[in-house]
C-alpha cells in the first residue's frame, strides 16, 4: 500500500525491525549526496541528524530534513524485507563514500529495529537508529500553482543569479531569489533576481505554461544551493509546484519541498540605471585574468580594482599601503569621454563567471553610478554593480 511522506510517495514498510536489500555503491552514494547535505551537522533534535531509510518493492526512498527543507531520492534496490528505519546520515554518508567503487551493499535491521547492519565485502558496520515514527514528516500543503521547466533553463534560473544572494540575516529577504512573473501580455517572463545591496543579477526565461498567475516567491538560498546539486548532473525536466508558503521541486527519482521566506522583496527596477550611455565591451578572458591579477595588490578589506577609461582601452589598477601599486592595460571597445570609476575586485569575478560569451558589455554614466553588465550571448541576463571610492 503506497502512502504520502509529504514529499514523495513510498511503499508503506511491513515490519520496521526487519528490513533487507542490497543496492549498488554509485546509486546510494549518489543519492546520499543529494540528500545527507539537507540535514544540519549540529542539529539540536537527534532524529533531524538522521535520513529515513524506507524499503519497499520498487526500491529505497531516502528521505531527510531540517524542517524547512525536505528531501526524497528514490534508489533502484533489490529489497527482500521491505521495512524502514533512520540512521545518522553524515556517518552513513561517509562509509558509503569510503567504501570500494563497483560494491555491492548489503543493509538490514537487527530483530529489535535498534541498529543496521551494512556489509560490503570484507567490511562491516552496526549503526544505532532512532525509531521511524520520531522522524517528522514535512507537509506541503495545496500548491495550486504548476509548471515545468526544462533542465538548462531552471538551472540558468538558480545558478546565475546565486552569486548575488544576501548572507545578512538582518535583511532575510535578500536571503533567496526572488522568483516572480514580470512584464505584461505576450512580453511576460518567468524572472529570478538577486540582490545584496552591492549587485543585482536578474535572469529571465519564457513563460511556461501554468506559470501565469503565481505569486512572487523568495527561494531561500539553502534550498537553491540543494536544487543546484540535484539538478546539476541530470537533463530531465523540473516540475515545479509552489503556493504563497511552500515550493516543490521534482526532477527525475529526487523531489525536493522548501518553505518560502515570508518577506516582502524590495522594488529592485529601482536600482537598475537608465540612462547610462558610456558602453565598453571587453573580452571576458582577459579582462577576468587582468581583475585577477591587479587585485592582489588591492587591500583585504575594499578589494577594490580602478577602471581608466579612454578611446579603445581599458587601465585596470589597485593600490595599497602595505602591497603597493599595479595596473595591467587591456583593449576594449569604448569611444565615450574618458572617464574613471572604482569596483570591488571580487564582485566582478563573481559576475563575470556567470558570462557565457567571448564578450562582456558594461553600460557606466559615471564614477557613482551602478553599472549595468550584460552577457552578449544570452539576452535574458542584466547584471548590475554598484561603485566604490577609489
Amino acid at each position: 500500500m503506497a502512502t504520502k511522506t509529504g514529499t514523495a510517495e513510498v511503499l508503506t514498510p511491513v515490519k520496521p525491525a526487519s528490513m533487507q536489500f542490497v543496492i549498488e555503491r554509485a546509486h546510494l552514494l549518489k543519492g546520499l549526496g543529494h540528500v545527507q547535505s539537507v540535514v544540519e551537522k549540529r542539529g539540536t533534535i537527534a532524529v533531524l541528524s538522521n535520513v529515513k531509510i524506507d524499503a519497499g518493492k520498487d526500491g529505497v526512498a531516502l528521505t531527510a530534513t531540517d524542517m524547512d527543507i525536505a528531501m526524497v531520492e528514490k534508489i533502484t534496490a533489490t529489497v527482500s524485507k521491505p521495512g524502514s528505519t533512520t540512521v545518522p546520515a553524515h556517518t552513513f554518508y561517509d562509509i558509503v563514500r569510503k567504501l570500494p567503487e563497483g560494491s555491492q551493499i548489503e543493509m538490514s535491521t537487527s530483530g529489535d529495529g535498534s541498529k543496521v547492519t551494512i556489509k560490503s565485502g570484507q567490511s562491516r558496520f552496526s549503526l544505532a537508529c532512532l525509531p521511524v515514527d520520531e522522524f517528522p514528516v514535512m507537509a506541503e500543503g495545496d500548491l495550486p500553482h504548476q509548471f515545468t521547466l526544462k533542465s538548462a533553463e531552471c538551472r540558468a534560473l538558480i545558478e546565475k543569479p546565486s552569486f548575488a544572494i544576501s548572507t545578512e540575516e538582518t535583511r532575510y529577504y535578500l536571503n533567496g531569489i526572488y522568483l516572480h512573473v514580470a512584464g505584461s501580455g505576450k512580453d511576460k517572463k518567468l524572472r529570478a533576481v538577486a540582490t545584496d545591496g552591492h549587485r543585482l543579477a536578474r535572469i529571465e526565461v519564457a513563460l511556461p505554461a501554468g506559470a501565469d498567475g503565481m505569486p512572487g516567491v523568495i527561494v531561500p538560498r539553502k534550498a537553491i544551493y540543494e536544487l543546484k546539486k540535484l539538478i546539476e548532473e541530470s537533463a530531465s525536466d523540473v516540475n515545479i509546484s509552489l503556493s504563497d508558503s511552500k515550493i516543490r521541486f521534482a526532477s527525475g527519482d529526487a523531489v525536493l519541498v522548501s518553505k518560502l521566506i515570508d518577506g516582502n522583496f524590495p522594488d529592485y527596477d529601482r536600482v537598475i540605471p537608465s540612462g547610462n550611455d558610456k558602453i565598453m565591451e571587453v573580452d571576458c578572458k582577459a579582462f577576468t585574468q587582468g581583475v585577477d591579477r591587479v587585485s592582489v595588490i588591492s587591500s583585504e578589506k575594499s578589494r577594490a580594482v580602478k577602471f581608466h577609461l579612454e578611446n579603445g582601452k581599458l587601465t585596470l589598477s589597485a593600490s595599497s599601503p602595505e602591497h603597493g601599486t599595479a595596473s595591467e592595460e587591456i583593449d576594449v571597445t569604448y569611444s565615450a569621454t574618458a572617464m574613471e570609476v572604482g569596483f570591488n575586485s571580487r564582485y566582478l569575478l563573481d559576475m563575470m563567471t556567470q558570462i557565457e560569451g567571448e564578450q562582456a558589455q558594461f553600460l557606466m554614466g559615471d564614477s557613482a553610478s551602478p553599472a549595468i553588465v550584460r552577457d552578449t550571448a544570452e539576452v535574458g541576463a542584466l547584471y548590475v554593480i554598484m561603485p566604490m571610492r577609489v
